[in-house]
């Protein structure tokens, strides 16, 4: 489970400092984490862990099929 969380949050989070970095690099720390915490959640409940999770099942469901 902490593989699939990694696997959504870092790529989100990079590519969100990649996109908002530019506008967020005067900001205090604190607000720049807030506004990337507040995007970032929702992307990786909503958007990524049911794909990961969907994939997850598959990969463990063909393990278990196989003798």
């Amino acid at each position: 489970m902490a593989v699939m969380i990694w696997l959504a949050v870092f790529p989100t989070l990079t590519a969100l400092q990649f996109l908002l970095g530019g506008l967020l690099r005067d900001a205090p720390i604190v607000l720049r984490t807030l506004v990337l915490a507040t995007i970032a959640v929702p992307i990786v409940i909503y958007g990524l862990m049911p794909l990961l999770q969907r994939l997850r099942l598959r990969v463990l469901g063909r393990r278990v099929r196989r003798p």
